[in-house]
């Protein structure tokens, strides 16, 4: 008689991570923001947003020119924090820039538009691009979808990739 199979779950960002890895970075910096409030802290979350992370440098937007020199004086507190968290192989370096607060999805205008529901024809490029290292077709239109709906999730709440 044969053992029954136990396995653990999988995340889904695991499976894409292992399978694609280039989306590493936009997944990890996609996971930075959603975490960002309890990682920092109220008074920096409201003044600073994370924005991309790409080659091991996550960029910091800050709000004022206060708060970037702040953030400057802070950045080896924060950096430790974050390679705590999330190891220090993934978040090397950070950049601290001034720009506009991100708009929380509370201030999104909820009004229907054919522009929110299309991909540009870069952001179709990109998705085809990405999906297109998949060897299987039925996981690779799988990953497609997926990259669909996060482009279109991080357009309505003002981020970029």
């Amino acid at each position: 008689m044969s053992r029954p199979h136990t396995s653990t779950p999988t995340p889904v960002g695991a499976l894409l991570r292992a399978a694609l890895p280039r989306l590493a970075d936009g997944l990890l910096a996609l996971t930075i923001r959603r975490e960002w409030p309890s990682l920092v802290g109220p008074q920096i979350s409201h003044r600073a947003q994370p924005g991309d992370l790409r080659g091991g440098t996550l960029t910091v937007v800050a709000d004022n020119s206060p708060w970037l020199q702040e953030l400057t004086l802070r950045e080896r507190e924060l950096l430790s924090c974050l390679q705590e968290r999330y190891g220090a192989e993934s978040i090397r370096a950070l950049h601290f820039t001034l720009g506009p607060p991100a708009r929380g999805p509370e201030l999104r205008d909820h009004r229907p538009s054919h522009e929110d529901d299309t991909l540009t024809p870069e952001e179709e490029a990109w998705v085809a691009g990405a999906a297109s290292s998949v060897g299987d077709s039925a996981l690779a239109e799988t990953v497609r979808r997926l990259l669909v709906k996060d482009t279109l999730f991080r357009r309505r709440r003002g981020a970029r990739r």
